[in-house]
C-alpha cells in the first residue's frame, strides 16, 4: 500500500505543475484521439457530444469471425468455426477533455473464457480513467493494459496475423488494476521518447479470488530516433500508413510481480504458493514505404518454479518461466494486399522442461485491407514444432481464414 500512496502523491504533484493548458489545447493534443467537433461523427466510431461540450461519448465495436482447419499429432483432424472476439468500446471525456475514460467489454466465448464455480465472468476488459493535463503527461487509474511488450499493447484488431505470437501467449504481462503514469516527448521528425510506469495488483483483470500485500511494479522506456510514426503507427502492425521516411522504435520493459499467485502473473492457473516473478521485454519496430519489420525478446524468471499442494504432493503447478524471440516481416502492395512472414522460438526454463515442451512456430499470411485494420480479410498458415524433454518431437499445423470488421 505504501507504494500506491507514494505513486499517487507523486502523480498529483506532477499534475498540479503541468495542468496549465486550455480546454482547446487538451482537445487538440488528446492521445486517445477523441474528436469534440460534431455532435454525431463517423470514422473513429459513433460520437455524441453534449451541446455544452462538457461530455462526450464515442461508441465503437469490432468482431473477428474465423474458420480454422487443424491437424495435430496423435489427434484427429478437425475444424473450428467461431467468433474469436466481439468487443464493445465506450470512450470520451467528462467535464473537460483532460478527464478521459475508456470502457471495453468483451462477449465472445474466447474472450470471456470458461467460467468455473467461484470465478468471475471476464466481461470487463478495460475500465480506466485518464487525466491528461497536457500533451506530455498521462495519469491512469483503473483496469487496463500494462506497459509491457509491444504486441500486447497493440490491439488484437491491429495485428497482421490472426493471433499474437506464442511468446506473447506465454510470457506477456497483460491487463491489471492499478495506477499508471506516462511521460511522452514525441516529435514528428526528431528524436522522441516515452517513459511509462505502473503499480498494479499483479493478479490480472477482474481478480477477486485472493488478496495479498504484493504488488506488481512495471517500467518501460521507448525510443523513436527518427521521430513518431504516422497516424500513431507504433500501435498497429504493418506499414499501412506507408511511411515516406524511415521510422524506428526500440523499447525495453521490466516488471517485478511480488507474491504473484498465478502461473503467468496476470494470467494462468492458481499457484499453490505465491512466487515473485520477473519479466523482461525488448522490442524493435521498423517501417518504410510499405515494408515493416518487428522483433521481440521476452523472458520470465522466478525462484522455485514448481509449487505443490500441501494436502497432496502429487498435485502441483508451476510458473511459466523461460524465454523466446519473435521475428516478423511484411510488405503491403499498392492494391492493399499484404504478405507476412513470422518465426518464433520458445525455450522453457530447465526446471520445468520435463513438464512442458520447447516450441518453434512458423507462419505465413496474406491480408487484404479494405479499410485499414478496421475492415480486413486475413488468411494464415501456421506450423508448430514441439520438442519434449524426452527427445520426442511433435508437429501440428493449422490454416485459418478470418474476417475483421469494426468502427
Amino acid at each position: 500500500m505504501k507504494y500506491v500512496l507514494t505513486f499517487i502523491a507523486i502523480a498529483f504533484a506532477f499534475s498540479v505543475g503541468f495542468a496549465q493548458k486550455t480546454h482547446n489545447d487538451s482537445i487538440k493534443n488528446n492521445d486517445v484521439k477523441l474528436s469534440a467537433l460534431p455532435y454525431y461523427s463517423y470514422g473513429k466510431g459513433l460520437g455524441v457530444t453534449s451541446a455544452d461540450s462538457l461530455f462526450q461519448l464515442n461508441i465503437r465495436f469490432r468482431m473477428q469471425n474465423r474458420v480454422t482447419y487443424i491437424e495435430e499429432d496423435d489427434t484427429a483432424a478437425r475444424y473450428e468455426a467461431q467468433i474469436r472476439r466481439l468487443r464493445l468500446r465506450l470512450d470520451g471525456y467528462v467535464f473537460n477533455p483532460q478527464f478521459l475514460y475508456v470502457i471495453q467489454l468483451s462477449f465472445a466465448p474466447g474472450d470471456v473464457g470458461q467460467v468455473h464455480e467461484g470465478d468471475n465472468i471476464n466481461i470487463i476488459r478495460d475500465a480506466v480513467f485518464y487525466y491528461r493535463p497536457n500533451k506530455h503527461w498521462n495519469f491512469l487509474f483503473g483496469q487496463t493494459k500494462l506497459p509491457g511488450n509491444r504486441q500486447r499493447v497493440n490491439s488484437s484488431g491491429a495485428l497482421q496475423l490472426t493471433d499474437r505470437t506464442i511468446n506473447n501467449a506465454r510470457f506477456t504481462i497483460d491487463r491489471d488494476f492499478g495506477v499508471q503514469a506516462y511521460y511522452l516527448n514525441e516529435k514528428k521528425d526528431e528524436f522522441s521518447y516515452a517513459v511509462k510506469t505502473a503499480i498494479s495488483t499483479g493478479e490480472g483483470r477482474n481478480w477477486t479470488k485472493t488478496s495479498d500485500d504484493g504488488v506488481a511494479l512495471t517500467g518501460k522506456i521507448e525510443f523513436m530516433p527518427f521521430g513518431t510514426f504516422s497516424n500513431n503507427g507504433v500501435y498497429f502492425e504493418g506499414d499501412v500508413a506507408r511511411e515516406q521516411t524511415p521510422k524506428l522504435m526500440i523499447s525495453g520493459a521490466y516488471q517485478q510481480n511480488n507474491k504473484a499467485v498465478r502461473t503467468n502473473g496476470q494470467l494462468g492457473n492458481v499457484l499453490y504458493e505465491p512466487r515473485t516473478l520477473r519479466s523482461y521485454f525488448l522490442d524493435a519496430m521498423f517501417k518504410y514505404k510499405g515494408w515493416a519489420f518487428m522483433s521481440a525478446y521476452m523472458q520470465r524468471s522466478a525462484d522455485d518454479l514448481i509449487t505443490y499442494n500441501p494436502d497432496d504432493i502429487t498435485e502441483y503447478n508451476y510458473v511459466q518461466a523461460g524465454n523466446g524471440m519473435d521475428y516478423q516481416a511484411s510488405y503491403i502492395f499498392k492494391n492493399n494486399f499484404e504478405v507476412i512472414g513470422r518465426f518464433s522460438y520458445q525455450n522453457m526454463n530447465t526446471a520445468i522442461k520435463a513438464l512442458t515442451p520447447d516450441l518453434k512456430q512458423y507462419s505465413i499470411g496474406v491480408t487484404k485491407y479494405i479499410r485499414e485494420h478496421s475492415f480486413k480479410l486475413q488468411a494464415e498458415l501456421t506450423y508448430n514444432e514441439l520438442e519434449y524433454f524426452s527427445g520426442i518431437t511433435k508437429d501440428n499445423w493449422y490454416v485459418r481464414a478470418q474476417l475483421e470488421i469494426g468502427i
